[in-house]
């Protein structure tokens, strides 16, 4: 199959590169749209009480969404600024959709103690269409911003999506604007001229669309987390860069064993491109883990992240060769080196690590394992506005309420619905949970009741009042929902299904690695070293966002917890990120026990071999992770963390100290498989070509 594009994309290669231009302009044009329809919804989960509960609501309520303003930065009691206030109150009362404006003069708990602060809540009603509820926030949002006093901030509702949005694209804009004058200098390092360097970029630019296309496309049918733009356009834009890397280091090498481009480009495509199939089919197995997970949030990440995995996959396979074909005569050889020069700080490396064997393993692996430590104490949570840069809306009106309000105003109370045939006996008990709880009547004999939580909205007062009312209830017909339920529901819906996710992806390693190998101990042994370099990773964002460790260096905060949206996307991407630069590795590695048999120097090999396209390839993806950390928003910061240390410690401690080491310690046996699996791989796995001993210069 990859012969075969190979030989399509280099026989029209005009006709190649005019596709993938057409590609570029639908996702840049097209695809460009998901930034006007992105949800903050992530912990809904289908068919949980939390949520069937909020379905319920939604037919049988007749109020909707709502926004809130604040006005603060004087004294709140002048005549001039009170007059005003009244008057947009009046004005927003009368906009087609709003279905209720308390006076915050009037109404307790709306007026700060401090005198110097406000609070105007705007309910829309309920069952308005998405245009109609639009038309009635613009107009609201509108009035109120005619207030003349030193801070009115408003957000809330559908009006914080698309604020998120709007910062989700200024975000991943400027970490394009970073990145990629960065990666090109990178590249220009690693490559020594300018054809070269740009190839990558070219890709990169690829998987960009393809993020933004695939995200597009799967807005149509589900919603479309805000997390989700930066995730896989740093996901996609990494790994083009990765996979480009790969082929333009094989490619060059391949152009000193013949003059004839295209033929060098089928060579390439045989060989690397092989390791960058099955490397992007371990990425994307590593996200079918969020598929098990019934959460429409992660689903939706999964899908599209594996989408943008196989987009850049495709462009290695096809638009670089063609982009090879046309320009590949003008990229200069790579330069031929005698076998004591070529990489001889990885073969060092790899022969310390062999002869130390022992020494190494019991140095990293507890070193690994005391990074990972604070995972033990990890705690998720939805967050708030806090999590958001100061510079966003929705902080700043946070920051100001929390200046002016005592702490807790604002928080989401726990919602209890109590429908027909609840025992009276039952619901006093539940009211009486939380003192001067609210209740109100809805249609059909329905009641809500809500109980205000101390502290924030999914701290442990507010989850503990959940698992209290569901624990008060017994039979009768009553169900709970708000943020912390969703919370609750959330928790325990990654409890129950995070077994079976673990097991699903790695079954799918699993059998990818020994179809590439033909061995069952080397999957074995790759899954386990990945899972200390993941455990330290996210021991350290544990350390540093959750506990407060540093996190002001990165711009954070140290939250008490992480967002409920890191860890299993850490988990997942960092994963299939470390399968990459495995299969980096083991091809070389194959190649060389191929030709020569001998399962020792096959190790020294194939570290001096990909040891340079590894470590460049993690340093260029620590630099696209890192850009995209400059937006300070919170879960962002924890993913990208989380991800450029998962790339850096496997790409350095575990790749060229642990895999020789464990490679050494198995030794022949390394490569070992039972009788019927061998026979099985011999007919039907795939393995990477292997190549004819490199051109070596002798030293005079």
């Amino acid at each position: 199959m990859l012969s075969t594009l190979a030989r399509a994309a280099t026989r029209r290669p005009l006709t190649v590169i005019g596709l993938w231009a057409a590609f570029l302009l639908l996702g840049f044009g097209l695809g460009t749209g998901v930034f006007a329809d992105l949800s903050d919804d992530v912990p809904d989960v289908p068919g949980t009480e939390s949520d069937l509960a909020d379905d319920y609501l939604s037919g049988v309520d007749p109020t909707g969404e709502s926004v809130t303003a604040v006005v603060a930065g004087e004294p709140v009691s002048d005549a001039a600024l009170r007059a005003q206030v009244e008057r947009t109150v009046a004005e927003v009362r009368r906009i087609a959709g709003v279905a209720e404006v308390p006076d915050p003069y009037t109404t307790p708990g709306l007026t700060a103690r401090d005198g110097r602060a406000l609070v105007v809540p705007v309910t829309f009603e309920g069952g308005l269409s998405d245009e109609a509820e639009e038309e009635a926030t613009d107009s609201a949002v509108e009035a109120i911003k005619r207030i003349d006093a030193p801070d009115v901030h408003v957000s809330g509702g559908e009006l914080l999506g698309r604020q998120l949005g709007e910062r989700a694209q200024e975000d991943v804009k400027n970490a394009e604007l970073i990145s990629l004058p960065v990666v090109l200098a990178l590249l220009l390092v690693v490559f020594g001229g300018l054809r070269a360097a740009a190839l990558p970029l070219v890709i990169a630019v690829s998987g960009i669309a393809g993020a933004f296309l695939g995200l597009f496309a799967f807005s149509q049918v589900t919603d479309i987390s805000v997390y989700a733009i930066q995730v896989t356009t740093m996901l996609g834009l990494g790994l083009a860069v990765d996979y480009a890397l790969l082929m333009l280091v094989r490619f060059r090498e391949e152009r000193r064993r013949t003059d004839d481009v295209v033929e060098a480009v089928h060579r390439t495509v045989d060989a690397a491109g092989r390791t960058v199939l099955f490397s992007g089919l371990t990425v994307a197995v590593s996200l079918t883990g969020l598929l098990v997970f019934p959460s429409v949030f992660l689903r939706s990440m999964g899908l599209a992240v594996a989408a943008v995995v196989v987009v850049d996959m495709l462009a290695a396979v096809t638009l670089l060769p063609a982009l090879l074909a046309k320009f590949g005569g003008r990229i200069r050889p790579s330069k031929a080196r005698s076998q004591d020069e070529e990489g001889r700080v990885f073969a060092r490396l790899a022969r310390f690590a062999q002869r130390r064997r022992i020494a190494v393993l019991v140095t990293v692996v507890p070193a690994l394992l005391l990074l990972a430590l604070p995972v033990t104490g990890m705690k998720i949570a939805i967050g708030d506005a806090q999590q958001l840069p100061s510079s966003t809306e929705a902080r700043q009106l946070y920051d100001t309420v929390g200046a002016h309000f005592p702490k807790g105003t604002g928080v989401s109370p726990v919602i209890v619905v109590l429908k027909p045939g609840t025992d009276s006996a039952t619901a006093d008990r539940i009211r009486a949970l939380v003192p001067d709880s609210e209740a109100r009547a809805l249609p059909g004999g329905n009641t809500v009741v809500e109980l205000q939580p101390p502290g924030s909205v999914d701290g442990k007062a507010a989850t503990g009042l959940v698992e209290r009312v569901r624990d008060v209830r017994g039979d009768d017909p009553v169900e709970v929902t708000g943020v912390a339920a969703r919370l609750v529901d959330f928790r325990a819906m990654l409890a129950d299904r995070a077994p079976w996710a673990a097991l699903t992806v790695l079954a799918g390693i699993f059998v990818l690695l020994f179809a590439f190998t033909g061995s069952v101990l080397i999957p074995l042994r790759t899954i386990a070293t990945t899972l200390l370099s993941l455990g330290a990773a996210l021991g350290v964002v544990v350390w540093v966002f959750q506990d407060g460790h540093g996190a002001g260096l990165l711009g954070g905060e140290g939250l008490g917890a992480l967002s409920l949206t890191a860890p299993p996307l850490i988990v997942s991407i960092a994963f299939g990120l470390a399968m990459d630069y495995e299969l980096f590795i083991l091809a070389r590695m194959r190649e060389a026990r191929q030709r020569t048999g001998d399962d020792h120097e096959a190790v020294v090999t194939g570290l001096r071999r990909s040891g340079r396209v590894v470590t460049c390839a993690a340093l260029l993806l620590a630099v696209v992770f890192g850009a995209f950390m400059t937006g300070g928003f919170s879960p962002i910061l924890q993913i990208g963390l989380g991800l450029t240390l998962a790339v850096l410690i496997d790409a350095t401690v575990v790749r060229m100290l642990l895999v020789p080491a464990t490679m050494a310690l198995l030794g022949r046996h390394a490569w070992w498989a039972p009788g019927a699996l061998r026979r099985l791989h011999d007919r039907f796995g795939l393995r990477e070509a292997a190549a004819a001993e490199p051109s070596v210069t002798t030293k005079a």
